[in-house]
């Protein structure tokens, strides 16, 4: 069942288009501009499944920016201070105190921005596809030769894009992906948003976001190098990054069961508790013994958690593939894991990174 829209102005009086659904702790899930379309990603089959689970135990907030689907479309303001704005009114509109917030590529810098500007409402950060310059997820060659496209042939395009960005398969998902980013804005609304997302850069900002700080990197994703997304995490003062398996651009296609482990790990953990806290990116602090695991299966584990193959790890220790796998099966008997996604979201609930 899709959620009803609820409407809301800025503060320079534009029109932004929400959705609330779920009880519990609020996560607001920022606009993937210039695409943002909520109603249609909720008729996207496994999108909808993954947006239910999450609010299943959270407060899942959705809104479509400036611009693009149920929001306002005759806009002019399309910088990030404009998309701030946006994510003001739908705070201040659905009553929020205090909430997590999930940024998806360049809304991943509204959201750096944001947390670094109102530590005391931000509770947890999730990245993904995030970067310090919105420049370095523009500059891949196959980006910019999307970006040629948009003026030229609008279906050619957001078809191109449906699949080559987001990595969707053909068939009828793939059709109702291409489908809600053709109808999320129009072209000259599409160009004018990248073009202002282009100059976005918030490298002196990032040092001031307080909370803990998730920074997913889909480990086949060839449009972001897993370099950029490590500067990212190093340069978030409570932030870490973790490799999600797999090839897709984007978030629940592929494994969606695994994303959701790792996201609800972070989102829903014990992060509270001192003793459970994500540690600084690049820390070398050593976390306690946990359900009996000794020191090797927690070196072995957090290196999993970090999206090392069993022979990366095997180098990086010093020991043979055996021994690795060896280790590793016992640390998912302890954990009662099932495979490396269990095995990273019971790392991010214990603070073992």
């Amino acid at each position: 069942m899709e959620p009803s829209l609820r409407y809301t102005r800025t503060s320079d009086r534009v029109t932004i288009a929400y959705t609330v659904t779920g009880d519990g702790p609020a996560l607001i899930w920022l606009p993937p501009v210039p695409f943002s379309n909520v109603m249609g990603q909720w008729r996207i089959p496994f999108i909808h499944d993954a947006y239910q689970r999450l609010a299943e135990q959270m407060r899942l907030i959705l809104y479509d920016g400036r611009g693009t689907g149920h929001s306002q479309r005759d806009v002019a303001d399309l910088s990030l201070d404009a998309m701030l704005r946006d994510l003001d009114a739908v705070v201040s509109d659905a009553g929020l105190e205090t909430f997590a917030l999930l940024g998806y590529y360049h809304s991943a810098l509204t959201a750096i921005a944001y947390a670094a500007r109102h530590p005391a409402r931000v509770t947890r950060l999730v990245l993904f596809g995030g970067t310090l310059r919105a420049m370095d997820a523009m500059s891949a060659p196959e980006t910019q030769a999307l970006l040629t496209l948009i003026e030229r042939d609008w279906d050619l395009f957001v078809d191109s894009a449906a699949r080559a960005w987001m990595g969707w398969s053909v068939g009828e998902e793939g059709r109702l992906v291409a489908d809600a980013f053709r109808t999320a804005t129009t072209p000259a609304m599409a160009r004018g948003t990248l073009e202002a997302a282009r100059e976005g850069d918030v490298s002196g900002e990032v040092g001031s976001v307080t909370s803990p700080a998730l920074v997913l990197h889909r480990q086949g994703e060839r449009q972001i190098p897993v370099e950029v997304s490590q500067a990212l995490a190093d340069a978030l003062p409570n932030g870490r990054l973790v490799r999600l398996e797999g090839s897709s651009a984007g978030l629940f296609f592929g494994d969606p069961e695994a994303d959701l482990r790792v996201l609800l790990a972070f989102l829903t953990g014990e992060h509270d508790n001192a003793s459970d806290s994500i540690p600084p990116a690049g820390s070398s602090v050593r976390t306690p013994r946990r359900d009996g695991l000794t020191p090797r299966e927690l070196d072995v584990l957090r290196l999993i958690a970090q999206g090392e193959a069993n022979a990366e790890i095997a180098h990086r220790l010093g020991l043979s593939v055996h021994t690795v796998e060896r280790h590793a099966a016992n640390l998912y008997r302890k954990i009662d894991a099932r495979g490396r996604a269990d095995a990273t979201a019971y790392a991010i609930r214990r603070g073992i990174l």
